[in-house]
């Protein structure tokens, strides 16, 4: 399997189609899992409740895994943080910057590899990548005042569910839609063959 390849960076309308659905199948997803995740965090800070974020990062990763293209991981992302706003999401609009944030987490890592590593190691750091950009827009927006210490600790959190849920979470999938056959006009897919 070669996961090492040079990748054409422009765009195919197939390319613009999935990333989209992908995009807006996560927006539900995140409408979704926004309710559950009030429902069952709400109240006193609580660190562990970032254990789980790895899915609202999970658009980004898997998007640039299964398109290759320059600006995959930032669109499915941002697209899926508009969807989930559009259908309310508890964080209203600031869910669309969150989305632009964490996307741009996990392009950096793809980029920084030249859009060339899609394995294991590269989707883990871009997990990484994701969380941090959550990070990044977390602290300021919605715990200013929070001990520094405290939010370490949800960092901690957001990127061991990055690497886990994003990261690995998204490889897994892949590898199990490319052996489906599904994504065979995509180079990940035709490399599980």
């Amino acid at each position: 399997m070669n996961e090492r390849s040079v990748i054409d960076p422009r765009w195919r309308v197939v390319d613009i189609v999935v990333v989209a659905a992908l995009g807006v199948a996560f927006g539900v997803v995140f409408w979704q899992w926004n309710v559950l995740w009030g429902a069952v965090f709400t109240g006193a800070v609580n660190p562990l409740a970032y254990l789980v974020s790895g899915v609202w990062l999970m658009p980004a990763v898997l998007g640039a895994l299964i398109i290759r293209k320059p600006g995959a991981a930032l669109a499915a992302e941002v697209i899926a943080a508009a969807v989930s706003a559009l259908f309310g999401s508890l964080w209203g609009i600031d869910a669309i910057l969150s989305g632009a944030i964490q996307g741009a987490g996990a392009e950096i890592v793809f980029a920084a590899t030249l859009y060339r590593s899609f394995g294991l190691p590269t989707a883990l750091l871009a997990g990484a990548g994701a969380a941090v950009g959550e990070w990044l827009h977390d602290m300021p927006v919605y715990y200013p005042a929070t001990a520094f210490e405290v939010q370490l600790a949800y960092g901690l959190f957001m990127l061991i569910s990055g690497v886990l849920v994003a990261g690995l979470g998204s490889w897994l999938l892949v590898r199990a839609l490319a052996q489906s056959g599904v994504l065979a006009p995509f180079p990940s897919g035709r490399e599980q063959r």
